[in-house]
């Protein structure tokens, strides 16, 4: 049982590594379409521009996973995620976002049995370290989706994440 205990720990981890990676490499694909200027442009006064939704996930991610499963201290400013108009080249803020990245992964790949389990308190929620690796993935991959959507609108093209894969195979019994 403990064995398979490990294996389904190691798996968990293993695949939140991977959408984190896979989220990454399509923000990246997005920005490399647009130009500093365009990542700052709000599709309209309730919207967020592509640089604050990134500076919304270093704050998130670095929230949930630095200082709630490592433990270190909450210096999240969300407010200035969203006001913040300039400041960033898009070379800048993605160098931003894969520190961050990086770092939540290896907290991620570290994580024991016993941290994915424990009860903590973050952002005023209460998590277990499953449970906020399970929002870190799933915060991720909703920008990102944002993120793409946005680009596509402002460029009136594919983003080719799928160049290659042929998506229309069938489930094998």
């Amino acid at each position: 049982m403990k064995n398979r205990d490990q294996r389904l720990k190691q798996e968990f981890i293993n695949n939140a590594i991977y959408r984190l990676d896979v989220h990454t490499d399509m923000i990246k694909n997005s920005l490399g379409q647009l130009s500093d200027k365009e990542i700052w442009q709000k599709p309209n006064e309730v919207s967020n521009s592509i640089a604050n939704l990134i500076l919304h996930l270093c704050g998130n991610i670095t929230q949930y996973t630095i200082s709630s499963l490592l433990g270190g201290n909450d210096q999240r400013e969300r407010d200035k995620e969203f006001s913040t108009a300039s400041g960033y080249t898009k070379e800048e803020i993605f160098a931003k976002l894969t520190e961050v990245i990086d770092k939540a992964k290896t907290i991620i790949g570290n994580m024991t049995e016993e941290n994915l389990l424990k009860i903590r308190k973050v952002q005023g929620f209460t998590y277990s370290g499953l449970g906020i690796i399970l929002h870190v993935v799933e915060h991720y991959s909703y920008h990102t989706g944002q993120i793409a959507f946005f680009t596509k609108l402002m460029k009136s093209k594919r983003l080719g994440f799928y160049d290659g894969v042929d998506l229309n195979v069938k489930n094998k019994k």
